[in-house]
């Protein structure tokens, strides 16, 4: 798990691009400070698994449906990417709730700069639009941001100096592609509700029109 707090700005150094599948290798001296085969590190926001590691970089394995989902099959070397090692249970929860799983890819439509901030506005896939709402969490590129504004198809989010100056999306132009992850949490409410409703609706009329002691039940007497 991850909380979406960018630990390093790491530059690609590798792509191996294979027939379904492609081995990235990124230089990243902080996040490999500590890294064993098998660790975790997000790569703009997709969790992936150390396969090697040593000279300040690792390399990691990315399967087609993560090259199907996300920006990383676009990499090329000399590329920026926001890294960030999976969360210590010791650690403070910076951020939010982040899986790393990302769910789809929107494309940067405007940047307007303030006086030391800049609100960047995204395009917002239909599948993902009902997860986002104004002033809730989202990912962007392995960052934890907070919605400031929703619209039918876009939304926005204010980028205050720090992540403009130590994250990717200080530096991507107008048109480039972003990884998005919404909020597990609307994920996992939305599933609850669509499958205990039904359940819910039938215990409550059903004991009223079959049980015969309804009627002198003392709630009832009472009310």
């Amino acid at each position: 798990m991850f909380t979406g707090i960018i630990e390093e700005l790491g530059h690609v150094v590798g792509l191996q691009a294979g027939a379904e599948s492609a081995r990235l290798t990124v230089e990243g001296p902080l996040v490999t400070s500590d890294a064993v085969h098998g660790a975790s590190i997000a790569v703009n926001g997709v969790c992936l698994t150390v396969v090697e590691h040593g000279d300040d970089r690792f390399t990691v394995d990315v399967m087609a449906e993560t090259l199907q989902r996300s920006s990383l099959g676009a990499l090329a070397p000399g590329d920026r990417v926001n890294l960030e090692r999976a969360m210590a249970a010791s650690s403070r929860f910076g951020g939010h709730v982040v899986q790393g799983h990302v769910d789809g890819t929107a494309a940067i439509l405007e940047r307007t700069p303030g006086d030391r901030w800049e609100v960047v506005t995204f395009s917002l896939p239909g599948e993902l639009a009902r997860y986002v709402v104004e002033k809730g969490s989202i990912t962007v590129d392995g960052v934890s941001l907070t919605v400031s504004a929703v619209g039918d198809d876009t939304f926005s989010v204010s980028l205050i100096p720090t992540t403009l100056a130590l994250t990717t999306l200080g530096h991507k132009a107008t048109g480039a592609t972003v990884n998005l992850e919404v909020d597990v949490l609307a994920k996992y409410v939305e599933r609850l509700l669509a499958t205990t409703a039904p359940a819910t609706t039938a215990h409550a009329t059903t004991p009223h029109a079959t049980t015969p002691h309804a009627t002198t039940d003392s709630r009832e007497t009472h009310a």
